[in-house]
C-alpha cells in the first residue's frame, strides 16, 4: 500500500479546488455548519438521522487523514490561533435537543482487555469535535495549510476520531433500535458524573417508550 505524499504549502495553494487540503477543509466546514444548525432546534424531527449522516461524512475525512503518512508542518512551533472558542452554548443546546438519548455507554479503547463501559454524552462529544476542528480551521483560514492538516490528522488520531466513532455507534444503535422496533434499555440514573461499575448499566435497564424518543426525534418505525 502506498501513502499519499503531503505537498508543500505552495503546491497545496496552487493545486486548486480539488486538492486534498481543500476537500478536507470543505468536509470540516460542512460538519461544523451542519451541527450548529441542528443545535438551533428548528427541525428536531430530523436531528438524529441528520447527525448520523454528518458524523459518517466527517469520519470519511478522518479516514483519509489517518491513511496519510505523518503530516509534518512547515513551522517548528505551532502559531497561536488565539483563545479557544466557547462551546458551552452549543453543548447546552445539543443536550436539550437530545435529552432523551444524550447519555450512552461506551468502551473507551476496544484493545484494552476487560475495559469497562463508561457513560458519555453525544452533546459533549459533538462540542469537543467541533472545538478540535475549529482549531485546525483557524490555521487553514490564515493560509497555514500544512499546520491545519497536521492538526486535523493529529487530533483525529488522538481525540475527535475516537469521539466521533463513539457518537456514531450510539446514533446508529438508536436508529437501529427504532427502525427494527426493539425497545431501548432505559438509562435513568446513568450520568457522566457517575462511576459505572460492572453490572450498573444492566441494573439500570428498563424500557423507554417509543413516544419519548422515536416520535420527538423523527425516528418512528414505518409500518
Amino acid at each position: 500500500m502506498t501513502s499519499e505524499v503531503v505537498p508543500s504549502e505552495e503546491e497545496l495553494a496552487a493545486s486548486g479546488p480539488d486538492s486534498f487540503a481543500v476537500q478536507i477543509a470543505d468536509q470540516v466546514e460542512s460538519f461544523m455548519v451542519a451541527v450548529t444548525e441542528v443545535a438551533k432546534g428548528d427541525d428536531p424531527d430530523s436531528a438524529v438521522p441528520y447527525l448520523l449522516l454528518q458524523i459518517s461524512q466527517l469520519l470519511l475525512a478522518g479516514g483519509r487523514l489517518g491513511a496519510y503518512e505523518d503530516i509534518v508542518p512547515e513551522e517548528r512551533y505551532e502559531p497561536d490561533t488565539g483563545p479557544d472558542p466557547d462551546m458551552d452554548e452549543l453543548r447546552e443546546r445539543l443536550a436539550a435537543l437530545l435529552a432523551p438519548i444524550d447519555v450512552y455507554s461506551e468502551v473507551f479503547d476496544p484493545y484494552v482487555p476487560h475495559s469497562k463501559p463508561v457513560p458519555s454524552r453525544i452533546s459533549d462529544d459533538l462540542a469537543d469535535i467541533i472545538s478540535n476542528l475549529r482549531h485546525g480551521m483557524a490555521h487553514y483560514r490564515e493560509g497555514r495549510i500544512s499546520e491545519a492538516l497536521w492538526w486535523w490528522q493529529f487530533s483525529y488520531l488522538s481525540n475527535w476520531g475516537p469521539t466521533a466513532s463513539a457518537s456514531l455507534r450510539a446514533l446508529q444503535s438508536l436508529v437501529a433500535h427504532v427502525r427494527l422496533d426493539t425497545p431501548l434499555a432505559e438509562l435513568d440514573g446513568l450520568d457522566t458524573d457517575s462511576g459505572a461499575e460492572d453490572g450498573d448499566l444492566e441494573r439500570q435497564a428498563g424500557r423507554v417508550m417509543e413516544a419519548e424518543i422515536a416520535t420527538p426525534l423523527g425516528l418512528s418505525p414505518e409500518r
